[in-house]
């Protein structure tokens, strides 16, 4: 003979299953009073990277590449920033430099790249060793440096 469920042991079982299901299917609560900060793509959450773009933290330290080799600058950063992250810092600025802005096509400087700094900072530090160091990167405000350096958020030390 087949024994019934009780209404009882049906809202245990529902209870269960709904609690099995994953948190992105179950409804989020959320208190009118409790703020929730919600860490974006980037590995920073919305404060955070609301005060970086207003300018409103300031950098534990900064190295600044200017007049640096390409060669030189990347042992320097990858070192600094190893330096940095090690200490326990979570905002540093890397000052890379704007380029030259003078569009001169015959001066002598523009026979040979200029900016390169501006251009290939950004792509050191996606690097795997930087990048596992690094939760997020973005232009400096200006009161740092603005297009000429980059504000680099540092993971916490594990």
């Amino acid at each position: 003979m087949k024994r019934r469920t009780t209404s009882d042991e049906r809202k245990l079982f529902e209870q269960n299953f709904r609690e099995a299901l994953p948190l992105q299917a179950a409804p989020a609560k959320r208190s009118a009073k409790i703020k929730v900060a919600t860490t974006g793509p980037s590995g920073v959450n919305g404060a955070t990277q609301d005060k970086l773009r207003r300018g409103l933290m300031e950098p534990a330290a900064r190295i600044d590449l200017h007049g640096m080799t390409q060669a030189a600058a990347h042992r320097t950063l990858f070192t600094w920033l190893a330096g940095a992250h090690s200490r326990g810092y979570r905002l540093v600025l890397v000052v890379t430099g704007k380029g030259n802005p003078k569009n001169d096509e015959n001066a002598p400087w523009m026979m040979s790249a200029h900016g390169v700094l501006k251009q290939m900072v950004p792509r050191w530090l996606n690097e795997p060793e930087l990048a596992a160091l690094i939760a997020s990167v973005q232009p400096a405000h200006v009161k740092h440096g603005g297009d000429g350096a980059l504000y680099v958020y540092l993971r916490k030390r594990g």
